[in-house]
């Protein structure tokens, strides 16, 4: 996340621990031994530490006097004793040696968590830049009696000039609908709401019919395969998906008529049994259906759903098409002005926040194959390694978007309100079926908040660039 600061907890989670509690001086590689240690991960590709990008990467050197150290051990071990409960001993009453080897490691990272997080954020703030990410320790020494040495590397976003990005501009499509777009969506619901029924006159078939067949069919040339057979199926004549030779056989045919048809296959047919074979058919006729499509009336609309007549139907299908033709023409204008101002302006890109897009992109992609019914078994099947690179090109854009509009952003004053967010937040709390403000404490607890305030002001400063762009 940009602007991200160095927390207490996080000091856990990036400073190497040693095994041993005082008297360590080791690198990153060091502390992290990979004898013994177990790397299968199923599903995914297991990485320690992302490779920063040099364009954008700060180191930190940082040493705390002894002195210091040596009182924050001595606070840091007093609390232990207090609340310390030992076989043998009275609370309160352990000697701080019994302390300080029982509790050697939880002593160490108290002593760093009081030490490191403040002077590590001034220290950033006084470099004048916005880090990201989580920082990497390097080297650490934590000694009682010793200064605290610790060398830190962190990525941060670039300062660039945007002067000039008022004057990028796209094309701006109109968004008001064409006749033709209201003739297709409204054709589109009467074939919708079609009805097939039986042709009541002594007639032979002909194109537009349906027809009701029974069929028995072999495959040339393979006796082994099973008969290709169907009872009472509706085939189109003359339909774009019914094969040409079945429509000429069945032309002029009438009901009870016994056919023949040898039907040779296309190699791309859909149905890939069939797709390069040649069929002999035996086709027997059952009925003549006709396909009626229902006229444009007051009825038509009321059957349809809440409308009080056709010019009410009308009235909301123009509407429908109009904001979704709007939705469209504006994400797709939004897509071209993004790309030509990640064009105009070439700037390096944090390391660590392209991974959090490829993670966000891969995570959406996830979710979509679950809701198509993919198994978590068959999620570890997929290559990993080859998604993210597959997702690199794409992520790196949208981060590069992203630092754009947050500059813009700044440079034009624009700021998501409370009350927007609130808004934004009943939204949620109504998707999942929560109060909003449990939605808010468990947003704020794991920083989606910010988040999701941060997101809004892009939306709103993206929005305020397209409406801009000249007609």
């Amino acid at each position: 996340m940009e602007g991200k600061t160095l927390s207490s907890t996080d000091t856990v989670d990036i400073i190497p621990q040693p095994d041993a509690a005082e008297g360590s001086n080791e690198s990153l590689e060091e502390a992290h031994d990979h004898e013994g240690h177990d790397h299968d991960h199923a599903g995914h590709d297991h990485a320690h530490g992302p490779i920063l990008n040099p364009e954008c990467t700060r180191e930190l050197v940082l040493d705390i006097p002894a002195e210091e150290v040596s009182k924050a051990y001595r606070t840091v071990t007093g609390n232990y004793r207090k609340y310390a409960k030992i076989p043998g001993f009275r609370a309160g009453k352990v000697p701080e040696t019994v302390i300080r080897r029982r509790f050697a490691e939880g002593i160490r990272k108290d002593v760093i968590d009081g030490l490191l997080p403040d002077r590590f954020n001034k220290a950033v703030l006084d470099l004048g830049v916005r880090p990201v990410g989580e920082p990497r320790v390097l080297e650490m020494t934590v000694e009682d009696g010793q200064p605290l040495h610790v060398k830190a590397v962190f990525e941060y976003v670039p300062e660039f000039s945007i002067e000039g990005y008022q004057s990028v501009t796209v094309e701006k499509p109109p968004v008001e609908i064409t006749e033709e777009e209201y003739q297709r969506e409204i054709e589109q619901l009467r074939e919708s709401r079609a009805t097939i029924e039986p042709v009541e006159e002594d007639r032979a078939l002909k194109d537009g019919d349906w027809a009701q067949i029974t069929y028995s069919g072999q495959i040339a040339d393979d006796a082994e395969a099973p008969p290709v057979a169907g009872e009472d199926t509706l085939v189109e004549v003359g339909g774009k998906d019914t094969v040409e030779a079945f429509s000429a056989v069945l032309r002029g045919a009438k009901v009870d008529q016994e056919l023949k048809a040898e039907v040779i296959y296309p190699a791309d047919y859909a149905e890939p049994k069939l797709a390069g074979k040649t069929v002999a058919y035996n086709v027997a006729v059952k009925a003549i259906k006709k396909r009626t499509v229902p006229e444009l009336t007051d009825e038509f609309a009321q059957e349809l759903g809440h409308y009080e007549n056709l010019a009410d139907l009308e009235a909301r299908v123009r509407d429908h098409i109009s904001n979704r033709k709007r939705r469209s023409v504006e994400s797709e204008t939004k897509d071209r002005l993004f790309a030509a101002l990640t064009g105009k302006y070439i700037f390096a890109v944090p390391e660590s926040l392209v991974q959090e897009q490829i993670d966000t992109r891969l995570e959406r992609g996830l979710r979509a194959l679950a809701a198509q019914g993919m198994d978590t078994e068959q999620m570890r099947k997929l290559d990993f390694a080859r998604l993210r690179t597959a997702q690199r090109d794409s992520a790196v854009a949208e981060v590069k978007t992203n630092i754009l509009l947050d500059r813009i952003a700044a440079e034009e004053n624009i700021t998501v309100s409370d009350e927007e967010l609130d808004r934004e937040l009943q939204l949620a709390a109504l998707q999942a079926r929560e109060p909003i403000e449990a939605v808010r404490a468990r947003l704020t607890a794991d920083g989606g908040l910010a988040r999701i305030r941060e997101q809004m002001r892009r939306e709103k400063t993206a929005s305020a660039l397209y409406e801009r762009l000249p007609a």
